[in-house]
């Protein structure tokens, strides 16, 4: 269920939070237990979650690993659309398996980080055919399929069949530093930790951990924002470290801050743009035309080519995957 937070992505998706590793914050941190009592912020959730199509009655764990592959790193309003799309006209693994890469790349959109596309598709094909067109419901299946990593395998496993999975995400983060640690916010993320402090705040239950995981996630999103928490409507204020301490500042380390202008990003878009948008293969120049910098748009096509998003012809023409 994640949204608008920087979430990394799974496998080797830009900016992978999976990775080994510790780093360390300022001051000394509470341990996460108690603090935060389940049946409040479940029944929070109850009441005030957002009306999301993903959220339905009904949805099924394709559905369920579709809107997560989709809204890593990306706001749930680009989303949305391209969901319902997707889900209307793929509603099964095996019909997004049956699709070429070129129909999907191009029913992706401009959702950003194209490979999440194609791996969707890889794991669609795995699905189909080793697990009956049914997405797995345990974590470790999950994550023996194609380009799922540990976030989208626990957010499956808990969001689509009320497993207890923690799930741990930049808005989850955030809650937990500020209700539990009293920290202004949660800082560089450390996998593990994350992971085992939000794991120490889950119940038992099943059902109740995998609702309680909602609402964390939901809770960081619309009420203990980054810059304006509305703390007068969180569930949790009177048992929060954070607002005991007086709502100090961050005083961590400085937190990676993700730009877009004039990135290697924009320019892989810009050109996976002019093929998305070709009836056939295109001209070099063409693609030329997109970006001045003639260095980082060669490196740029160089790496849409080596990552499977582009192909090139033998008459030296460039198209998406499938239609060279």
């Amino acid at each position: 269920m994640t949204t608008d937070s920087s979430q990394p992505g799974d496998s080797s998706q830009p900016g992978d939070s999976s990775q080994p590793g510790d780093s360390s914050q300022p001051g000394t941190r509470s341990p996460a237990g108690s603090a935060l009592k389940p049946v409040e912020l479940t029944s929070w959730f109850d009441t005030h979650a957002r009306d999301l199509p993903w959220r339905a009655t009904g949805t099924t764990g394709w559905g369920v690993l579709v809107s997560e592959t989709m809204l890593q790193q990306t706001p749930v309003r680009r989303v949305q659309p391209i969901w319902e799309e997707w889900m209307a006209r793929w509603p099964r693994p095996s019909d997004l398996a049956a699709a070429s890469q070129a129909e999907v790349l191009r029913a992706w959109g401009k959702l950003g980080y194209p490979r999440r596309a194609l791996r969707l598709h890889e794991a669609a094909s795995a699905i189909a055919t080793e697990h009956g067109d049914v997405v797995p419901a345990d974590v470790d299946t999950l994550l023996g399929l194609p380009g799922i990593g540990t976030y989208t395998a626990r957010a499956v496993a808990a969001f689509a069949y009320g497993r207890r999975a923690p799930v741990v995400d930049t808005n989850v983060r955030r809650v937990v530093a500020r209700a539990v640690h009293g920290a202004g916010d949660a800082g560089n993320p450390s996998p593990k930790r994350d992971l085992a402090d939000v794991d120490a705040l889950l119940p038992a239950d099943d059902t109740t951990a995998a609702k309680m995981s909602a609402a964390l996630m939901e809770l960081g999103q619309t009420v203990c924002t980054v810059r304006s928490p509305a703390c007068e409507s969180c569930p949790i204020s009177h048992d929060c470290a954070w607002q005991h301490a007086g709502r100090p500042a961050y005083s961590g380390p400085p937190k990676k801050v993700q730009r877009f202008a004039g990135t290697d990003r924009q320019v892989r878009g810009l050109l996976l743009d002019v093929l998305r948008g070709a009836e056939g293969p295109v001209a070099r120049e063409r693609l030329d035309a997109v970006w001045s910098d003639a260095g980082q748009r060669d490196q740029c096509l160089d790496s849409l080519l080596t990552d499977g998003l582009m192909e090139q012809t033998q008459d030296g023409l460039f198209a998406l995957p499938g239609e060279s």
